[in-house]
């Protein structure tokens, strides 16, 4: 399955769907690319599929700023709380 929306943001449809295989364009996997990106492989803003790469990502193996998945990477800046800061600060090792 194939759609991409006609509405675009920065070059990219806003919505794009690539599912299964294309034998047209001899894909064995859907690669979806677009602001939402569904597929079997998904980039995108929010990147939703069994591999997702992007800012939101979603899938088996995802990588992006908020990940969820099997295997996620994802980045998150966190404070830790100023006792536990000073307390570091004292015992470096």
């Amino acid at each position: 399955m194939r759609y991409q929306s006609k509405a675009q943001l920065l070059g990219l449809p806003l919505l794009a769907i690539s599912l299964g295989p294309d034998k047209v364009r001899e894909e064995r996997r859907g690669t979806a690319h677009g602001i939402i990106a569904i597929g079997d492989i998904a980039v995108g803003a929010v990147a939703v599929g069994g591999v997702g790469l992007g800012l939101l990502a979603i899938g088996g193996i995802s990588i992006g700023l908020l990940s969820i998945g099997g295997l996620a990477l994802g980045y998150r800046k966190m404070k830790l709380h100023p006792a536990i800061a000073e307390a570091a600060a004292k015992n470096p090792g």
